[in-house]
């Protein structure tokens, strides 16, 4: 279910939280749906299980999952004004990359392009890299 690159510089809670958003955003967690308990996902990636309630706890902080206590932890809904704020932050971020992007030399036709990547991936394709 999730896959973590230990010899990457990121974080392995940050890793797992990122993984978690990108399941919820392409709707492979559903809302309401349960994710695996700490112990259990501990055991799973052989992380220790404080690093698990640390991602769960981030991803709860930001809206993207609720814990019930004794039930464990479930994907939020996205409620229309934490979904507007998400896509202002989403959209500065954006904007800032791609300053970034235009400043070292990427047309538009390369952005583009990676646009259609992500569309690709969202409807299930497989990435060109």
């Amino acid at each position: 279910m999730f896959e973590l690159d230990v010899r990457s510089r990121k974080p392995i809670y940050e890793q797992l939280t990122d993984k978690v958003k990108e399941m919820i955003l392409h709707g492979i967690l559903q809302t309401d749906e349960q994710l695996p308990s700490v112990r259990t996902l501990s055991q799973q990636l052989t992380v220790n299980p404080n690093t698990i309630q640390k991602a769960y706890r981030e991803l709860e902080r930001e809206g993207y999952i609720y814990s019930l206590q004794g039930k464990g932890s479930f994907v939020a809904p996205m409620k229309k004004e934490q979904n507007a704020i998400k896509k202002a932050e989403v959209r500065n971020e954006l904007l800032r990359l791609m300053a970034e992007a235009v400043y070292l030399g990427f047309t538009a036709a390369e952005i583009s392009s990676l646009y259609q990547q992500v569309e690709k991936q969202r409807e299930g394709g497989k990435s060109d890299d």
